[in-house]
Order: C-alpha cells, then sequence, then structure tokens
C-alpha cells in the first residue's frame, strides 16, 4: 500500500516539526494525523493554504505552548494515588489504564485527556509509576502514579517503606493467616516422619 504525504500542522513525535512534509501509512494518516487535526493531506491546495497562514499557526503553537508551560510549572512534582484491589503478590485484578490516570490527574485539578497520558508498557502491578503526560506535543511533564490497596499503603509506599508479613496480612485478609500456618503445619510433618525414620 502506497505512503500517504501530509503536512504536519504541529511537532508529531518520531515523525517531525511544523510544517514537515512527511510520507506515513495510510491507516496513521486517515485514522489519527488527520482527525486530530495533526496534520493535513500534502495537496497543491493544502500546501499553499498552508503557507499562507504558516505564521498565525506558529503564533498559535507559541500561544499553546506557553499555556503549557505555565501548566506544568503547576504540575510539577504532581503525585496522585490510585486505589486498586490486587492479590496476595501485589498483582492488580486487572490494569491501569490511561483514561483512570487522566481521570484521577483531572480530580487533582488539572483537566487532560487519556490521549495526553503515554504508558511505556500497562500498570498490571502495585507500586509508584512514572508517567508522561504530554500538555504540548514539546511540553511534556512526568507525573507519579502511586497504585495501593488502601490510603495508609500508598503512604508508606511513598516513603519508600516496605510491608511487613503481619501488614500484608491484615490487607489480605485473615484467610492469608490461617493458610500461612497451614503450610507451616505441612512444612514440619515431613521433618517429623525423617526423624523417626532416623532413630
Amino acid at each position: 500500500m502506497a505512503a500517504t504525504e501530509v503536512i504536519l500542522l504541529q511537532r508529531v513525535e518520531h515523525l517531525g516539526q511544523m510544517g514537515d512534509v512527511v510520507k506515513v501509512r495510510p491507516g496513521y494518516a486517515r485514522n489519527f494525523l488527520l482527525p486530530q487535526g495533526k496534520a493535513i493531506r500534502a495537496n497543491e491546495a493544502n500546501r499553499s493554504r498552508f503557507d499562507r497562514e504558516r505564521a498565525q499557526l506558529e503564533a498559535q503553537n507559541i500561544k499553546r505552548r506557553e499555556e503549557a508551560e505555565r501548566l506544568s510549572e503547576r504540575m510539577d512534582g504532581l503525585a496522585v494515588v490510585l486505589i486498586r484491589q490486587a492479590g496476595d503478590s501485589g498483582s492488580l485484578y486487572g490494569s491501569v489504564s490511561t483514561r483512570d490516570i487522566a481521570q484521577i490527574v483531572t480530580e487533582a485539578g488539572f483537566t487532560i485527556s487519556r490521549q495526553q497520558v503515554f504508558l511505556s508498557h500497562p500498570i498490571k502491578s502495585l507500586g509508584l509509576y512514572e508517567v508522561k503526560v504530554a500538555l504540548h506535543p514539546e511540553v511534556v511533564v512526568p507525573v507519579i502514579v502511586n497504585v495501593a490497596r488502601s490510603a495508609e499503603e500508598a503512604e508508606r509506599q511513598a516513603r519508600g517503606e516496605a510491608l511487613s508479613v503481619e501488614e500484608e496480612a491484615e490487607i489480605a485478609g485473615d484467610d492469608a493467616v490461617i493458610e500461612g500456618e497451614i503450610v507451616a503445619d505441612d512444612a514440619e510433618a515431613p521433618a517429623a516422619e525423617e526423624n523417626k525414620a532416623d532413630a
């Protein structure tokens, strides 16, 4: 399938700067770049229109970037907490999505969309994660996402403290302690049998 030529209306990571004419896969142009207003098709009419409007587009881009930089200063050091259910090993029941992160950051007072959140891989276990939020194509701010089973656990994770065995059992419920005792009893039984055989 032939590549589609587009003119970028803003900087697109791994692709180019505003005004660059680049070749992309047709589906990428049709489903992402064109509908989101990041590019226009590179035909003669659009090239001349872009040349006429370039100064205006660059001025708008500079204004948006300055607003994003002011917002990034306010967001500097932002840490949010997501309370999720997880198993004894710390694996989440499900995963944390870009929508979840956008929602919790918005609740913290900074309105963003899930398209602005970049996860290098899905979050599937408890812990602290640095997530990149693109306020503008040229302004990216890191946000710490603290995924925990409770507010108390989130505070301990933020301080870098590990949970004790008793606290793990308390969070998991009494069943974990009972199971642990049964396992311990079973583990002692073979040792007792071996001692009888030696005697």
